[in-house]
Parts: C-alpha cells; sequence; structure tokens
C-alpha cells in the first residue's frame, strides 16, 4: 500500500528534477547557439563581411 504522504514527496522530487534538467538543457542549448554564432562570426573575411555577419545575427534573434 501506498502512503498519500509518500505521493506528495515524490511528486514533489520529480517536480524539482524536471525543473533540474529543463534549465540544464535550456543552458546547453544556449552555449551551443553562442558557439555557432561565435563561429559563424569568425568566418568573415574583412570587416565589412564581419559587420554582414552582425547584422544577420541580430536579425535573426
Amino acid at each position: 500500500m501506498v502512503d498519500a504522504r509518500m505521493c506528495g514527496t515524490t511528486r514533489q522530487w520529480e517536480h524539482a528534477m524536471f525543473a533540474y534538467l529543463f534549465d540544464l538543457l535550456h543552458r546547453l542549448l544556449e552555449r551551443a547557439e553562442h558557439s555557432r554564432r561565435d563561429t559563424f562570426l569568425a568566418m568573415a573575411v574583412d570587416i565589412h563581411d564581419l559587420e554582414r555577419r552582425m547584422r544577420a545575427v541580430e536579425m535573426a534573434d
């Protein structure tokens, strides 16, 4: 038999774990996006190309 008090505790624990995993995934995806952006900007061949790429990145946000 399952104790009703344990269900509440388990549900709270599951909620906390879901929130933690969601935050972790969000940070990982954000880091990957920054890396992709940095790589895109680093591929610029001159200052004009860099400015064009920077505008493209800003418009995409």
